[in-house]
């Protein structure tokens, strides 16, 4: 049967073997502006595991075009890193792209030495908090001609085509926006002047590359900024666009200081390609889908119902590289998906640490994570069907090792079935899933609803034992906590505990905000009521925003720290901190919980106390390590190793490296 996934298509002269295309993504990978070995096997995993396209970058222009953890393409010092690069791709299978960006006033001085980031007018970065300079008419034309220089050097290099970033906020589309461009000169005011910069910068790199070298342009086609650019507006760039020469448009949304999430789980799959559809309907180039196109089924609707021609799959190939290749032969059931945590990419970005990922514990490690087979086999048992414990079980079966994994519940995923009870979170129970059927598919023998003590450790005879027993939640030591009306978050998240109209939380951690969105929603509209009553004219559209917003529980989410939700990344937090603004969730940090009682809590605020009334009191202070086997294998001189919450409490990212690591090391 006919797969429009896997199609060949063609882009000016150059054909694709299929529709999936990975776009470029920041990967804090390289030193100095140069290419290095990490890259290069980072993505040479990628061209062996399937995609038909793969972009680099993005790669700078010139010396303030980004900081020195982006790849270069400004010197031709850069060219014998981009050859190796385009060669690690072309070999092995896929064909190769650059994206060329400037970052704008997006740059930050401190991250180039120094320098002064250049915009079209100085006008303040809401992600900086620097004034930029405001390019004159040299300045441009010098940004002009290192874009030509760029691509040029690309070409050299080896890359099959070049793709320029006409979006996310920056420079060229600072010079499209009447937000950021106050000129009064022939590159502002007007849409045909403040079109004027992209439209140079792709005709200077057309005329260098030559008619026959594919040139994209990834761009917006909704900006999600107050006062930016109309739809409109943006289409007809995109118009302007293929009739200057450009051979394909990879269509997004949204600058990277928006207030309208992209790629958090909360963002339906998909949800994005009505963008690409806009543009599809008026140019005769292939348009490519982009954000949370993270499986097969997906993919291959977009293309099928005529949203777009290609798919950008990006954060889904760092978790699965070989994605493609299982869609293609049948085993799409062994795809790990990405769920849009974010833990492992975007936070480490912030961190200023090379991308990594949750779900993949050998993203960004691919050189030294690669598994040898033990020469001398051990008999391995694996306590826990968690995301450590699975993990750490699959790694020691492919280390060649027999293993047993034990899990005392009737179902695999541990914590990460709480984690995906908010709404907008179901991607973590994927996760669960995921590794469970990649489980299922090896050898690792599975004991299911089996409670480990010492006898069944004595009968096993384990060489290895790797704890992944997990955590409980914390109590903490307030009067009253045992009353009737108080409950554990875990359990409310679990649906094991029935909660009143007015609820207070105590814990302002993430496991707090988590539980605090979750109840939220209580009694909010669904999105096929919002859907139908819009279409039916039954409420304004105001007046739904309000319906699918407050729902029928008050909850009050109080926090001993300054603020709530330290311990969630910041790729996440902003939205999540968002939702609660929107909702009946009222948070009060600096707020310490004294005593519980029938009627509610008693709390600190400063010098004062105050008694809250509620219905029902939920802890959501923390958690404690679950480990009642360490001791008891050291004694009887068993080899073992813990990971995850029973080692520590961490994060999921943690749980699975942990057990990966802890698998992988089994001799």
């Amino acid at each position: 049967m006919r797969d429009p996934l896997f199609e060949p298509i063609r882009i000016n002269k150059l054909e694709l073997k299929n529709r999936i295309y990975l776009p470029a993504m920041h990967m804090g990978m390289c030193e100095d502006f140069l290419v290095n070995d990490r890259l290069i096997a980072f993505y040479a995993e990628r061209a062996k595991g399937g995609a038909g396209m793969i972009v680099v970058g993005n790669a700078t222009v010139d010396e303030v075009a980004g900081n020195s953890q982006y790849i270069g393409a400004h010197l031709d010092d850069h060219l014998p890193g981009l050859t190796r690069l385009a060669a690690a791709i072309n070999d092995n299978g896929a064909h190769s792209a650059v994206q060329l960006n400037h970052a704008g006033r997006y740059s930050h001085s401190f991250l180039m030495g120094g320098k002064e980031p250049v915009a079209p007018s100085a006008i303040a970065s809401n992600l900086t908090r620097e004034v930029p300079k405001a390019l004159d008419i040299d300045g441009i034309n010098a940004i002009v001609t290192s874009f030509a220089d760029a691509a040029e050097r690309c070409k050299k290099a080896g890359f099959s085509a070049v793709e320029v970033l006409s979006g996310t906020g920056y420079l060229i589309s600072e010079f499209l926006s009447p937000l950021t461009n106050k000129r009064e000169d022939e590159y502002g005011g007007c849409l045909e002047n403040r079109m004027r910069f992209g439209l140079e910068v792709m005709a200077a790199i057309r005329e260098r590359v030559g008619a026959d070298y594919p040139l994209i342009v990834r761009m917006d086609n909704n900006d999600f900024m107050e006062g930016g650019m109309e739809r409109e507006e943006l289409e007809t760039y995109a118009v302007k666009l293929v009739e200057g020469g450009v051979d394909a448009l990879c269509i997004k949304g949204s600058w990277h200081e928006a207030r309208v999430p992209q790629l958090t789980p909360n963002v339906p799959r998909g949800m994005y390609a009505y963008l690409a559809r806009n543009v599809k309907e008026l140019v005769d180039v292939p348009v490519i889908a982009s954000h949370r196109i993270n499986d097969p089924e997906t993919a291959r609707e977009l293309i099928g119902e005529g949203y777009c021609d290609m798919v950008a799959m990006a954060r889904s190939l760092i978790a699965d590289p070989f994605l493609p290749e299982k869609a293609r032969s049948g085993r799409e059931k062994e795809i790990v998906h990405c769920i849009a945590c974010a833990q492992g990419c975007f936070d480490n970005l912030f961190k200023l640490q090379h991308v990594e990922c949750l779900c993949n514990p050998r993203a960004g490690h691919e050189e030294e994570t690669r598994i040898e087979k033990s020469s001398a086999p051990k008999k391995v048992m694996v306590i826990g069907g968690g995301a450590a414990g699975m993990s750490a079980a699959l790694a020691a079966h492919e280390k060649g090792h027999d293993v047993t994994l034990f899990e005392k519940g009737m179902r695999l995923g541990g914590q990460l079935h709480l984690a995906s009870a908010p709404a907008g979170r179901e991607e973590f129970l994927e996760l669960a899933k995921d590794l469970a059927s990649q489980i299922e598919v090896t050898d690792v023998r599975l004991a299911m609803n089996t409670v480990v003590d010492e006898a069944l450790i004595d009968a096993e005879k384990p060489d290895h034992v790797i704890i992944a027993t997990g955590a409980e939640p914390l109590t903490p030591p307030i009067k009253g906590v045992d009353g009737a009306n108080v409950v554990q978050a875990w359990d409310v998240l679990a649906d094991k505990a029935h909660t009143g109209k007015k609820v207070v939380i105590i814990g302002g951690g993430a496991v707090g905000v988590e539980t605090a969105l979750f109840l939220a929603e209580k009694g909010t509209l669904s999105g096929d009521a919002v859907k139908f009553l819009l279409l039916n004219r039954g409420e304004t559209p105001e007046a739904l925003r309000e319906l699918a917003s407050k729902g029928s529980k008050e909850v009050l989410l109080i926090e001993m720290m300054d603020k709530v939700g330290k311990d969630i990344g910041k790729s996440t937090k902003w939205g999540m901190l968002q939702d609660i603004a929107r909702s009946r969730i009222t948070v009060r940090p600096g707020t310490r919980a004294l005593e519980i009682t029938d009627e509610g809590v008693t709390v600190q605020f400063g010098e004062e106390t105050e008694k809250i009334e509620a219905d029902t009191v939920v802890l959501a202070s923390g958690a404690v390590s679950v480990n009642p086997f360490a001791e008891l294998l050291e004694k009887k001189g068993v080899a073992c190793t813990t990971v995850g919450d029973a080692k520590g409490i961490a994060l999921a990212f943690d749980a699975v490296h942990q057990g990966f690591a802890a698998g992988r090391a089994v001799e």
